[in-house]
C-alpha cells in the first residue's frame, strides 16, 4: 500500500497524531429535478446531463480526450458540470503521478526511491545500482530493477536520514543527527560542506554518468532530499540554530549556492529538479527569510513542489515560489512571466490526503476534494500527485477528469477560464506579519482573501460590487487552520449592485477563434432570484431557480465576440439579476467550443 504522507502545517498539528475534521457546513444534495431556459439574440441557455459510465475506461480504450464530452441538451444540471469540449487533450509536460502507475486512473508516472545508503554503501567505493534499500519504512527495489520496469517515472533519494546516509558519512564528516522529526528520525546536516559535497557527488554519478538526467522517461526530481519523507521542513534546521550548532548567517550562505550546485549537475535537464520545500517556512531562527527561501530555488530556473493543497484557504495564498501574490483587495494574481511558468519546469502539488494523513473531511469531503483542486489549478499547476483510492477518484470522476485535462494549460491552450467566486479566512496571515503584509503593502480586508481565480477576474465596479453570503459556509475543514469560507457572491438589488461582473483575460480571448462560440457555465445558489448572462449586445433568457438550497449549474452558448467589453469601464461579461431577488453565484466557466488558434 502506498505510504501516507505527513506534511508540516503549523506546530499545533504536528504535536497531534489523529487530527479530525470539523465541518460547519456541508455541501448541498442534488436531486434531479431542473429547470429549462430558452436563449434569444443569438445566445442560448443550455444545459446537459451526460452520466458517469459505470466504470471508467483505460487511458488505452479513450487515450486522452474527455470522458466526460459535452453535449447539448438543454436544461440545468445539479452541482458544478465539470464537462469539456470533446477536441481538449492533457497539455505537454503535465499529468497524474504516483507511487504506483494506474493507467486507467490516468496515472501514467510511478516512482522510483532509493535512499543514498543503498547507493554508497562504501566509503571510497563505486557508486552501485544492484543494491535494495529502504527508508519511512518503505523497502526499495535496485535501481537497476527499478530501471528494467517499462513506463514514465519520478524519483526521490532520501538522503539526510541518519538511516538513510551511507553509515561512513557521519565519520568522515564529523556529524551527528540532530533532534528526531514528527516521524522520530533524526537528520545530518546538509548544509556541512562536507555532507554537501558528497551529496553532490552522489547525483552526478547516478544524473550524470548513469545517464539518468537524459532519460526521457524520469520527469522529475526532488530534491534536496532531505528531511522528513525527503519534503524539507525547517524542524532540523530549528534545532541546529537553537542548540548553537548552526547560524542563520551559515545556512543562507549554503541555501544561496545549493540550488547553482544542482542545476550546475544537471545542466540542460536543470528543468527535472523540484525544490520540495515551501514559501513561508516555520523557523523561528530564520527571520524574514523565510519569505523568499523557496523563491530562491524558482529564481534559480527549477521547480517546486507543494504537499498540502487540502488546506486550501492556508498559507498557499501569498507563495512567491509559485508567483502567486495577494492583490489589496484580497484577489490572488499569478505571475506567468516566471520562469516557473515557462511550460518546461515543474509545478506540483500532492492532492491525496482527504481522509489520511490524521485528516477527515467527513460530510465535506466532495466540497474539500473541489477546493483542493481549484486551488491546485490557480497556483498553475501542471503535475498532481494522486493515490487513486485516497484521490477519491471513483466518487468523483468528472471532477477529476476536469483536472486531468486541465493541468497545466496556459491562458492561450486552456480549454476553459474560470473564477470561483468566495470569500475565505488565511490564518496564517491572521496570525504573524511577515513581509510583504509588514505594512509595506496593502491588503485590505486582511486575512480575507477572495477568489480563486484563473484567467477570469471578479470586478467590483459601479453597479456592480459583490457581496459575501452565508448560504454555504464552511468552517474548520480538515482542521482549524483551514479557517472559515463563505462559497459564492451575491447581488444586492436594494443597494443598487444589480449584477456580478467578469473579465476575462485577453489571451484568452485572443487565442479563441473568433468565429466560434463559447458556453458559459454559471453555477448557481437555486433558492436565489432569476438572472440572466449578459455579454456585449447578447444577453440570455432569463434563467429561473427551483428555490432548492443547493447549488446548480445552467449554461449559456453565445459567441466569443460577446465579450468584448472594451468600451471605457465596460467589463467582459455580467450576470444580472432579473427581479428584486438577488442572485448568488459560486463558480462562472467559459468553455471554447472550438480549439484554440
Amino acid at each position: 500500500m502506498p505510504p501516507s504522507r505527513r506534511r508540516r502545517v503549523v506546530p499545533i498539528l504536528l504535536a497531534v497524531a489523529s487530527l479530525a475534521a470539523c465541518s460547519a457546513g456541508s455541501s448541498p444534495t442534488p436531486n434531479a429535478s431542473s429547470t429549462t431556459a430558452a436563449g434569444r439574440q443569438g445566445a442560448t441557455v443550455s444545459a446537459s446531463s451526460a452520466a458517469p459510465s459505470a466504470e471508467l475506461p483505460g487511458i488505452d480504450q479513450a487515450p486522452s480526450g474527455p470522458r466526460y464530452p459535452l453535449t447539448q441538451e438543454a436544461g440545468i444540471v445539479d452541482g458544478i458540470d465539470w464537462r469539456m469540449p470533446d477536441w481538449v487533450r492533457p497539455a505537454e509536460n503535465s499529468g497524474f503521478f504516483s507511487e504506483s502507475a494506474s493507467a486507467p486512473d490516468g496515472v501514467l508516472v510511478r516512482a522510483i526511491d532509493q535512499s543514498w545508503r543503498q547507493l554508497q554503501p562504501a566509503q571510497g567505493g563505486a557508486t552501485i545500482y544492484t543494491e535494495t534499500g529502504s527508508a519511512q519504512q518503505m523497502s526499495f527495489e535496485s535501481l537497476d530493477q527499478a530501471l528494467a520496469e517499462p513506463g514514465d517515472y519520478w524519483m526521490r533519494i532520501f538522503a539526510s536520514g541518519v538511516d538513510w546516509a551511507p553509515e561512513w558519512i557521519p565519520q568522515v564528516c564529523h556529524v551527528e543527527g540532530f533532534a528526531p522529526d514528527y516521524d522520530g528520525m533524526s537528520h545530518l546536516p546538509i548544509w556541512d560542506d562536507c555532507v554537501w559535497k558528497h551529496l553532490l557527488a552522489m547525483y552526478h554519478d547516478v544524473f550524470v554518468t548513469k545517464g539518468l538526467r537524459a532519460d526521457p522517461r524520469l520527469r522529475f526530481v526532488w530534491v534536496l532530499g532531505a528531511f522528513t519523507w525527503a519534503e524539507y521542513d525547517s524542524e532540523t534546521i530549528n534545532d541546529a540554530i537553537a542548540t548553537g550548532k548552526l547560524t542563520k548567517e551559515q545556512y543562507l550562505q549554503w541555501f544561496s549556492h545549493a540550488w547553482s550546485d544542482l542545476v550546475e549537475i544537471f545542466g540542460p535537464y536543470k528543468a527535472k529538479l523540484a525544490f520540495t520545500g515551501e514559501d513561508y517556512t516555520w523557523s523561528e531562527g530564520l527571520g524574514d527569510e523565510v519569505a523568499t527561501l523557496a523563491k530562491q530555488a524558482t529564481d534559480a530556473e527549477i521547480g517546486i513542489r507543494n504537499g498540502i493543497p487540502e488546506l486550501f484557504n492556508f498559507h498557499l495564498n501569498e507563495a512567491p515560489a509559485y508567483g502567486s501574490h495577494i492583490q489589496p483587495g484580497g484577489h490572488l494574481i499569478v505571475d506567468e512571466s516566471l520562469p516557473i511558468h515557462d511550460g518546461k519546469r515543474i509545478v506540483a502539488v500532492e492532492n491525496e490526503c482527504f481522509t489520511d494523513c490524521g485528516f477527515d473531511a467527513g460530510d465535506d469531503l466532495e466540497y474539500a476534494v473541489t477546493q483542493t483542486n481549484l486551488k491546485s489549478l490557480q497556483l498553475r499547476a501542471n503535475w498532481v500527485y494522486v493515490i487513486p483510492t485516497q484521490s477519491k477518484m471513483e466518487q468523483f470522476p468528472q471532477l477529476w477528469d476536469w483536472v486531468r485535462l486541465s493541468v497545466g494549460h496556459t491562458a492561450q491552450t486552456s480549454p476553459d477560464a474560470w473564477a470561483n467566486l468566495r470569500e475565505a479566512e488565511d490564518v496564517y496571515w491572521r496570525d504573524n506579519d511577515l513581509p510583504p503584509f509588514d505594512g509595506t503593502a496593502e491588503w485590505t480586508n486582511k486575512p480575507w482573501v477572495r477568489n480563486l481565480e484563473r484567467w477570469v477576474v471578479q470586478k467590483d465596479v459601479t453597479g456592480a460590487t459583490a457581496h459575501t453570503t452565508d448560504v454555504d459556509v464552511h468552517a474548520d475543514v480538515f482542521t482549524e487552520e483551514n479557517g472559515q469560507a463563505r462559497e459564492g457572491l451575491a447581488t444586492a438589488v436594494a443597494r443598487g449592485d444589480t449584477k456580478l461582473a467578469f473579465d476575462v483575460d485577453d489571451r484568452f480571448l485572443d487565442a479563441t477563434d473568433p468565429d466560434s462560440k463559447v458556453e458559459i457555465k454559471v453555477t448557481f445558489w437555486d433558492a436565489g432570484g432569476p438572472f440572466r448572462v449578459v455579454g456585449s449586445a447578447y444577453e440570455s433568457d432569463v434563467v429561473k431557480p427551483g428555490g432548492t438550497t443547493r447549488w446548480r449549474t445552467a449554461t449559456v452558448t453565445m459567441p466569443v465576440t460577446a465579450l468584448a467589453g472594451d468600451q471605457p469601464g465596460q467589463t467582459d461579461l455580467a450576470v444580472v439579476a432579473d427581479e428584486d431577488s438577488d442572485v448568488i453565484v459560486r463558480f462562472l466557466r467559459i468553455v471554447r467550443l472550438a480549439p484554440p488558434r
